[in-house]
């Protein structure tokens, strides 16, 4: 976070002087400004919690909790029940997934037409993935076809997903992603981010937004300077500049 800040500052400092070439950043000028840039451990203990939390490490923020003294946002409880209801997602089971959401707080799918269909339709793609024909098409008209009446997108979508039952080999079928574990991944963490928001939390962990952030900064900062960048987030060490 403090790398960000950094660059933010260079592209200011820098904005005339790179009129007619390049500034030359040294190692020891680059790290004697990062030192400069003074971090609460607090606000850091808070970034990792965070991410934490969201992605749903119930057990590390647990650690975490007692070894920074830092207190997550959420009671930690609501963790494994949201990485329950994940992972019925995940694993095919929406029924299971859907009672889940419904003990946690019935107006997550009430008040969201959207992520409900979306997990109808998941519950019709595991019907036709397991060969019920006749179930698909009775699930199809009972409970999708009158949600895609009332709204064209869902229609496109219902469409879309019973052309898989037109296709014996999945694997010609332009829609045949609907039939990866991708798409699964994809319901999971649209029911994830639905019960983070009903939570008040964040339905995505900071962490990764600043990185994006910091990536930003330095692309800014190539065309102005030449400086000790970082081309490895894992593990955030300085290259020293191509001079």
């Amino acid at each position: 976070m403090s790398l960000f800040w950094i660059v933010i500052r260079q592209l200011a400092d820098f904005e005339e002087a790179m009129a007619t070439s390049k500034k030359v950043i040294t190692r020891e000028d680059w790290e004697k400004r990062l030192n400069d840039v003074k971090i609460r451990k607090e606000d850091m203990n808070r970034l990792v919690m965070n991410f934490l939390v969201t992605e749903g490490y119930v057990e590390a923020a647990e650690k975490f909790k007692m070894e920074s003294g830092t207190d997550p946002d959420i009671d930690l409880a609501t963790i494994t029940d949201r990485m329950a209801v994940k992972k019925a997602v995940q694993s095919g089971n929406v029924e299971d997934a859907i009672e889940k959401v419904n003990d946690l707080n019935p107006e997550i799918l009430d008040t969201n037409p959207q992520l409900f269909f979306h997990l109808q339709q998941q519950r019709l793609i595991e019907l036709i993935r397991n060969g019920k024909v006749e179930e698909a098409l009775e699930f199809a008209q009972e409970e999708l076809a009158p949600r895609g009446e009332e709204n064209q997108a869902f229609l496109e979508e219902l469409e879309k997903t019973v052309a898989l039952l037109a296709f014996e080999d999945v694997s010609n079928c332009p829609v045949g992603a609907l039939l990866d574990v991708s798409q699964r991944l994809k319901t999971a963490s649209e029911v994830n981010a639905a019960i983070l928001t009903s939570q008040s939390h964040e339905k995505d962990p900071k962490l990764p937004s600043l990185l994006k952030m910091l990536i930003w900064a330095q692309n800014q900062l190539d065309e102005k300077a030449v400086y000790p960048r970082i081309t490895n987030l894992s593990t955030a060490s300085l290259e020293d500049p191509a001079v």
